[in-house]
Parts: C-alpha cells; structure tokens; sequence
C-alpha cells in the first residue's frame, strides 16, 4: 500500500493560492518537524550545523511552493538518508513529468568531516577498527615512521651514487640531478599511494586487478623508453612511468597472498609464499642475463620491446587464468548463474575460473548487474517503483531494469541480510536472462542489432511480465542453485560480490 501524498507548502505562497486544510497544513508542519529531528539524531551535529540543516530545508521548501508532492520511498547510506518524492498529475492519474526528486534529510558535512574521511579512505582499511585487531595501529604506527627516515636518507644516498658514477658533472649540480630523481621516484609513491583505494576489491577481483597491473606495469615501461626520443622531457615521462609501475607493485604485493594462499594445502602458505617468489627472482636473473647477452648486438629497440612485451602480456594472461579461486566475485557469480540457467547444472571450480573474464578493470564502470544501487539510478519514474513493489513485499530487496542505462537493478533493504543479498543478486541474473532471450527473439532492425543489447527497450507491460516470472523462477530455483553450487566446492558470501552501500528503509 503506497503512502498517501504528501502536501509541502512554503511560508510565503500568495493567500489565493492556500488550498490546504487546517488539518493537512498541520500534517505538513508535523512533517517537516519530524524530518528535522530524525536529520538532527542521525547526523548527531553541533548546534551550528543543526541551524543549516533547518535553512536547508527552508530552501528546500520554497521549491515546492503550492505544489503536492507524494513520498515514494527513502534510501540510506551510511547513516545519510534521503526521501524521494513525485508530483501526483490529477489528469493522467500518474505523476508529472520532471517532478521525481530526491530530498535529503541530512546536515551538509563540515569541510574537515569531509576531508578527515577523504584521507581515512586511503590510509585504514574498509570497516576499520573492526576489521583489524588491535596491534594492527602500533604496527603501522612504527612502520610509517621507518619508511620516513628511510625516505629522508634515501635523499642523500640517491645524490652520492648519481655524483660518484659522474652523471652530474657534466651540465647540472649534484643536488639538482639528484632532486629530479628523487622527485620521479616520489610521483611513482604518490600514484602507489592513490591506488591503494581499492580496497576490497584487492579480495575478490584479484585476477582482474592483478592483469591490469601487469599491463600498467608495460605501459610504464614503454614511457620509460620514450625518454630516450625526447630527453629534454624526462622529468615528467620518468615521473609519469614511475606511477605506472607503482601501482603495478601494489597490485602484485596485494594480491600476492590471497593467490598463493589458493594454491596451499593446509598451513604452509609461508613456505609457498617462498618458494614462489624464489622462482620469480631465479626467472628473472635469467631474463636480466639473456637481454645483456641480445644487447651486445645492437638490435632494434623498438622491436625488442615489442617482442618482450607480447610474450610479458600473454604469459600474465595466462598466468591468471590459471588461479583456480572457491570464491564467487561478480565474474565468476555470473559465469556459475548463467550457466545453471542455461544448462540446470552449476559449473565446477575450474570451469568457473576458466571462464572467468579477467578484463573487468577496477576504473571500468558497473556491468549489466548493479548490486546496491542508489534508487535514483534504478528508476527514473516513481510509477514503475511503485507498481514493483508490492511484487517484492516479502523479500529484503528489489529488482528492476533500466530501459534507458541497460541494466539491471537490485535494491538492497536496511534489513538485508546476506543470505538476502545473494538472492538479489541472483534474481539480477534470473531477470538479465530474460531479458537477453526477449531481445534476442524480437526481429530486430540493423542499426538495432548494432547499438545492441544495453538499448533494448521493453514495455512498462512487458517489463513487468519479465519481473513477474523471474519472481517464479527465483522462488523455485535458487535453493538448487545453492545446493548444487556448494556440491561443486563454491563458497558464497556477500562480501565477495561488492554489494553498494545504498538501502531502501521503510
């Protein structure tokens, strides 16, 4: 049952205009002093920001004068919430077009909240304190400060061997040549420093990042070449190709043990830990000694280059591809779904990881699945909410399709659990399966077939017949699904699919 409108008026409508009752200019007045007391709870600011927040709404009141607005739902993200509304159209029985909004019912942060959190998204991790015990602070307290010292006198060491080996004394001062490299090696940490970001995704989408890295790591390398053309721009082609590389080291160090700990038998992920690196450090001697040995013919750079590259690119590729992991990240989710829907069966871990797509790249935007979106992307009319939504009555989630993105939506509830957020994602799989079968059964015009799926557009009727009998299907076959995926060596868990922050709350 849908909530009743919502009537806002500001304070200074003409009187001709005032069509409210006394009881509903009262229902109002209740409103919007329960909207201030629930912004004021949740954002617990002083008082200077609660006087904000009540001229906030003032503001936000004067656009809405004389109109009446119908709440559709709210949505919350982490302890910020905001309350979308929609002007009902009394001719056509649905809502005005361009009247769909958001209003949010939280204090703008003060700017050093904002920064505090800006800079705690780089240097703790996700969920933290709780998701480190309780050594994990002295421990990088001590650390940052060898790395400090250690950066201080890698300054002096830097310009001493570039001094002894006699590269600065031809144009420039030691201290200048030195400053410049030190400046190159500096970029390469700050760009470390930036991809750290991440996060979580170095846990579950580890191949995917792990390749990127190793293309990042080449990209550096060839800009590292490109200063022998134009060496009167080293600085900033050294600076740029140190970055690169940077990011490729984190990439390796992150996602180093969650590979090797793959590949362990029970408690000795130390001992392959060192047997691994030993091999890449014995492979590595061998490369650095074949490449002295081709030098020594003046061959092509160029072409040189190229050929290391290919064989670096494919043998990384290759090489995860071959991580076989028992976890299911969005990649792997929808192989094992899509799969299971086609065939009844789920594949095995080796299938899974094989087809796997490893060109995901963390900067790429969402596929064909959002998981956790915010409402505003999922639905562009309140209408199509609003008549989804008593389909989703007794789950912890919603699903839907956006016509004009692509995609489909799940909206996670605040009391989604993470059996819940399986389901819905799950059930975002089930519906991007119809979807694909109805588009791929209509007669379809060239420019159609060109532009492809994300343009496919159903009806509001058609839509809602594809969410009715994914609705059947997930009630029938996601306990199979489960079962037979558990039977095969997949371990499920929420944390792995990266689910957004973003919930619907009643």
């Amino acid at each position: 049952m849908s909530p009743p409108p919502i009537k806002l008026a500001g304070k200074n409508s003409p009187a001709n205009h005032q069509t409210l009752t006394t009881t509903a200019a009262q229902d109002a007045r209740l409103l919007v002093r329960e909207t201030l007391r629930i912004s004021a709870t949740l954002a617990s600011a002083p008082l200077e920001s609660r006087s904000n927040l009540q001229l906030g709404h003032d503001r936000l009141d004067e656009d809405f004068v004389g109109s009446s607005f119908r709440l559709i739902c709210c949505e919350e993200i982490d302890g910020r919430r905001w309350n979308y509304v929609a002007e009902p159209d009394s001719v056509t029985g649905t809502f005005k077009k361009g009247s769909f909004r958001a209003l949010g019912l939280h204090s703008r942060q003060p700017p050093l909240d904002v920064f505090k959190s800006f800079v705690t998204s780089y240097v703790v991790p996700e969920g933290f304190p709780d998701s480190v015990i309780p050594s994990y602070v002295p421990y990088m307290t001590w650390r940052a400060l060898k790395h400090f010292f250690g950066g201080a006198m890698g300054v002096f060491t830097t310009q001493t061997l570039l001094s002894s080996v006699g590269i600065a004394r031809n144009t420039a001062a030691p201290g200048a040549v030195a400053i410049n490299w030190i400046l190159k090696d500096g970029a390469g940490r700050v760009g470390k420093m930036l991809f750290a970001r991440q996060g979580k995704k170095f846990d579950y989408d580890l191949k995917q990042l792990r390749f990127a890295g190793d293309l990042l790591m080449e990209l550096g390398a060839g800009v590292e070449l490109a200063t022998a053309a134009v060496p009167h721009l080293f600085l900033p082609l050294a600076c740029a190709a140190n970055v690169a590389k940077n990011v490729a080291a984190v990439t390796s160090t992150s996602t180093r043990t969650p590979i090797y700990k793959a590949f362990a038998r029970g408690e000795n992920i130390g001992d392959v830990t060192a047997k691994g690196e030993c091999v890449g450090n014995i492979a590595d001697l061998l490369g650095t000694g074949m490449s002295i040995l081709i030098s020594k013919s003046n061959p092509s750079l160029v072409t040189t280059f190229a050929l290391l590259s290919c064989g670096y690119v494919l043998s990384s590729y290759q090489e995860v591809k071959s991580v076989v992991l028992h976890t299911l990240n969005r990649a792997r989710f929808s192989v094992t779904v899509d799969a299971f829907l086609k065939t009844g069966r789920v594949p095995s871990l080796q299938e899974g990881n094989v087809n796997e797509n490893v060109f995901s790249f963390p900067w790429v935007k969402d596929g064909p699945v959002v998981l956790g979106p915010r409402f505003k992307d999922a639905f562009q009319e309140p209408s199509v909410y609003l008549a989804l939504e008593p389909l989703f009555e007794k789950e912890r989630y919603v699903v839907t399709y956006n016509p004009s993105k692509g995609k489909v939506y799940a909206l996670l509830k605040d009391k989604a659990k993470s059996d819940d957020i399986l389901k819905a994602a799950f059930h975002a799989q089930v519906l991007l399966h119809f979807m694909r079968l109805s588009y791929d059964a209509q007669p379809l015009s060239q420019q159609q077939i060109k532009d492809g799926y994300s343009n496919f557009v159903p009806t509001a009727k058609d839509l809602e017949a594809y969410i009715v009998e994914s609705c059947k299907m997930v009630s029938h076959s996601y306990g199979i699904f489960k079962s037979k995926a558990a039977e095969q060596g997949w371990m499920m868990s929420e944390a792995h699919l990266n689910p957004g922050r973003a919930r619907l709350i009643k």
